[in-house]
């Protein structure tokens, strides 16, 4: 007879995981009050915190003090993931990851434009506002607000291998480029982007999303060069 090596926190984690596919949870979504879960998955509240904990240590969970716990938008990736910190030349890494962009997203863009809906369309109108009103007030958040529109555009794809990949490799150009991202003049060019990409999704025309991406992709790794 096969064992369970598995501790009972970590049993616990797994049915937790289990829990957010069976009722669809997604990013941003909240789970259950520590008591409710408890009961619903038959262990102590200690436990529940320790298998919530660890799922925290893995971002697939984040709690947010005073409000509960939540679906992290971090998907269980790690900071790192692909090793990138490990790579000596940045340059040529840049370079190689704009060249990603490049093969990936246009297509991402097309195929959001065939598939979004309406709750896509809503979400890419509201952080294209917060972003236009972060650039207006010079904040500096702009850049991380620039990456949440590329993932919500993976998302409203609907390949599941592009919403994991995207925001990877956005987040990275980003670590490697942070003091690019001030320019005005990529400030300027992403509002028009965005724009132009989100009305071709609006309008679900998808050769007119692939042609704004990749001109997107183009004009930014132009400026930064």
């Amino acid at each position: 007879m096969k064992t369970n090596s598995k501790s009972l926190v970590e049993q616990t984690a797994d049915k937790i995981l289990d829990y957010i596919i069976e009722n669809n949870l997604s990013t941003g979504d909240k789970l259950p009050n520590e008591y409710n879960l408890a009961e619903d998955l038959s262990v102590s509240r200690s436990t529940i915190r320790e298998a919530i904990r660890a799922l925290t240590s893995k971002n697939v969970l984040e709690v947010r003090r005073g409000l509960g716990t939540f679906v992290s938008e971090k998907r269980g990736v790690s900071e790192d993931p692909l090793g990138f910190s490990l790579l000596n030349n940045t340059h040529k890494l840049i370079e190689d990851l704009f060249e990603l962009r490049f093969l990936l997203e246009p297509r991402m863009a097309e195929l959001a434009a065939i598939n979004a809906n309406k709750e896509d369309i809503y979400e890419l109108k509201e952080i294209k506002k917060r972003i236009e009103s972060e650039v207006e007030k010079r904040g500096s958040k702009h850049f991380e607000l620039d990456i949440k529109f590329h993932s919500l555009i993976a998302e409203a794809s609907g390949n599941l291998a592009m919403i994991q990949i995207v925001p990877i490799i956005n987040q990275s150009i980003w670590l490697y480029n942070s003091n690019s991202y001030t320019s005005n003049k990529i400030k300027k060019e992403m509002i028009i982007s965005h724009e132009e990409i989100l009305e071709a999704i609006v309008l679900k025309k998808p050769e007119s999303a692939y042609k704004a991406m990749k001109k997107h992709i183009n004009t930014v790794r132009d400026s930064l060069e």
